[in-house]
């Protein structure tokens, strides 16, 4: 086969994945697991039911649209124009993915040409940058930097070059938490107009907002034509297993979405997407008590945390809570976790792994919360061994 290597150098150094590596671990050795971010409960029984009776009444057991079943794309417009007075065209203006990570990897290829630079909040999500090095792009971050976790809007003037082809900004944003607000989404906003950018909103846990609200970039003047907005059912429903996402935008950015789309998994999970359509509808009941459920679980662990010797970074959003384990006198959170397991019997994931500039993230440590009330509490008597 000669001395080339099989992996595409674009994704040299992208082998398994730090979730996969923890979540073996845990279960090697009988860990908690709070690293990968799934809850252990499942969601709404009504919803469940909804996809056993599509599968039971043939709906969506064979290929779906390729856009997605038309009551979930009319759903889909319906809580953008319920949640944040968007409006979006379902038959235009909407498309469902193999979850939020499909539509990523989708609009990244599809808007991304070798040469391009793509603009990112740091630490990112790694699927960010597997998609953007797939594309022959370029990823340039932008730190949000402990404890505050802030967007410096100066920093990302200055990396905008004519190399510049797109932001992808992910608020609340995974792993640190931090929900931007009104005024740093102008700024952004004013960015991209001025330089003629287009954006990728990653927005899948806009209902796990703990503190002010979420607010999408789509609504500022200017920027519903350049937009991406990227959510899913997986995080907001509990049912992650599911796999079902959407992209809204204006219909040339759909389409071009919708191209790459097509030739990734064409469609997928067809009577999941019926429940999903009736999940979205659900009474502001259900997503007022889900903020407030995984409220509480933030906490709990948070305290436990700080108890245990942490600094703790409490979340603003999603269900992660990033830590510094400095303070226990370590400094390299991918050696931590790797031997936590056997120190205590709980599994966590080293932020360093999200980031380019390791130093930034190496003594960075993320939870996930999104666990019983019961696991949390016997995680928090665990971690006291530290």
């Amino acid at each position: 086969m000669g001395t080339r290597p099989l992996l595409n150098r674009r994704l040299a150094g992208m082998g398994s994945t730090i979730f996969a590596e923890m979540s073996a671990l845990a279960v090697a050795t009988g860990s908690i697991n709070l690293g990968q971010g799934f809850p252990d409960t499942d969601g709404p029984r009504e919803i469940a039911e909804a996809a056993a009776r599509a599968v039971l009444d043939g709906r969506g057991n064979q290929y779906p649209p390729g856009p997605g079943i038309p009551e979930l794309r009319a759903a889909v417009a319906e809580h953008q124009r319920r949640f944040y007075g968007l409006s979006y065209d379902p038959d235009t203006e909407v498309l469902v993915t193999a979850g939020a990570t499909e539509a990523i990897a989708a609009a990244l290829l599809a808007l991304l040409e070798p040469g391009d630079e793509v603009i990112a909040l740091e630490p990112f999500y790694d699927s960010y940058a597997a998609c953007i090095a797939m594309a022959g792009a370029t990823r340039v971050p932008l730190t949000l930097r402990a404890p505050g976790f802030r967007p410096d809007l100066d920093e990302l003037r200055a990396l905008i070059t004519p190399r510049t082809r797109l932001l992808l900004v992910n608020t609340p944003h995974n792993p640190t938490g931090t929900v931007l607000t009104p005024d740093e989404l102008r700024g952004i906003a004013e960015l991209a107009c001025a330089h003629d950018l287009l954006v990728i909103t990653d927005e899948v846990y806009e209902h796990l907002v703990f503190a002010g609200a979420h607010h999408p970039i789509a609504a500022l003047p200017g920027m519903r034509e350049r937009t991406v907005n990227i959510s899913s059912a997986g995080k907001t429903f509990s049912f992650t297993g599911w796999k079902v996402g959407w992209v809204a935008g204006a219909p040339e950015l759909v389409a071009a979405v919708r191209t790459a789309k097509q030739y990734l998994t064409f469609v997928s999970a067809g009577p999941f997407q019926y429940a999903v359509a009736d999940a979205l509808r659900l009474p502001d009941a259900y997503f007022d008590t889900l903020r407030a459920d995984h409220l509480r679980k933030r906490d709990l662990l948070a305290e436990g945390l700080v108890a245990a010797g942490f600094e703790v970074f409490r979340p603003q959003g999603t269900y992660f809570i990033t830590t510094d384990i400095t303070p226990l006198g370590e400094t390299d959170g991918l050696e931590f976790c790797r031997k936590l397991p056997e120190r205590c019997g709980v599994v966590a994931i080293p932020n360093v792994v999200f980031y380019d500039d390791t130093e930034a993230g190496r003594s960075q440590v993320r939870w996930a919360f999104c666990k019983r009330d019961d696991v949390l509490a016997e995680a928090v008597a665990r971690l006291r061994r530290l």
